[in-house]
């Protein structure tokens, strides 16, 4: 299993580095669950990566939480790409349909590929969907049969603490797990997630844990501490 910490600016992804996480992902809190960062900032971290680890350590960029806007997605996801990132996320917080999800993700899929195949798109889904009257995370056989997707990752759309196994059991994620790989598709599981959590997520199976606030000390809002990175890291491993 990989972990995947987000940083929020070049100091924090230091820390990352430092903890030695397996990919990098560049978001910005400020604006929600998958709040979009600044390109610059991105091209930023991108260069710090390549300074400080080479080709070892993966990176990822948050795009948004979005709703049906393709063509804004899409040219979201293009920017993130460009600006250097390996896996581009874009989270379907207000898309209520899979016909809606299947047409702003072809978008999100064309831009990135075309821009480079070996770039790959990651479909966030949202544990709390009921609460946020987003589409489920169940619907991901059907999306996945339809869009050419890399990675389909659940997350939590509020931040006020609550996780992700508060909304899904470990049996659904374990479900969720296991139509996603018979699509082909990697798993991520993220959203608030606890220390306390990590022997259930490893029963789980993803392919990537995602955390933030975790490695903050539990607050999101503070700042991403190297040590936490390092205890996390090797409790994945173990």
């Amino acid at each position: 299993m990989k972990l995947l910490v987000s940083p929020k600016d070049v100091e924090e992804a230091k820390a990352v580095i430092r903890g030695n996480a397996d990919i990098i992902d560049v978001k910005n809190p400020k604006e929600g669950s998958l709040g979009a960062n600044f390109p610059w900032i991105i091209k930023s971290i991108r260069e710090l990566v390549e300074k400080e680890k080479g080709n070892g350590m993966k990176m990822s960029a948050a795009i948004g939480d979005f709703n049906y806007k393709p063509g804004t997605a899409s040219l979201a996801a293009l920017g993130a790409a460009a600006a250097g990132a390996e896996y581009i996320k874009v989270g379907l917080f207000k898309i209520k349909t899979k016909e809606e999800a299947i047409d702003l993700l072809s978008g999100v899929v064309k831009a990135v590929k075309d821009f480079d195949p070996a770039k790959k798109v990651v479909s966030a889904f949202y544990a709390d969907y009921k609460r946020i009257n987003s589409i489920s995370p169940f619907e991901i056989a059907a999306i996945g049969k339809e869009v050419d997707i890399d990675v389909a990752m659940v997350d939590t759309g509020i931040k006020d603490g609550k996780t992700t196994l508060e909304f899904l059991n470990e049996e659904e994620l374990k479900r969720f797990v296991s139509e996603s790989r018979a699509l082909g598709l990697e798993t991520a599981l993220a959203g608030s997630l606890k220390f306390e959590d990590v022997t259930t997520i490893k029963r789980i199976k993803p392919d990537i844990i995602g955390v933030r606030g975790m490695v903050c000390g539990g607050n999101r809002e503070d700042s991403v501490r190297a040590e936490l990175v390092s205890d996390l890291k090797r409790m994945v491993a173990e």
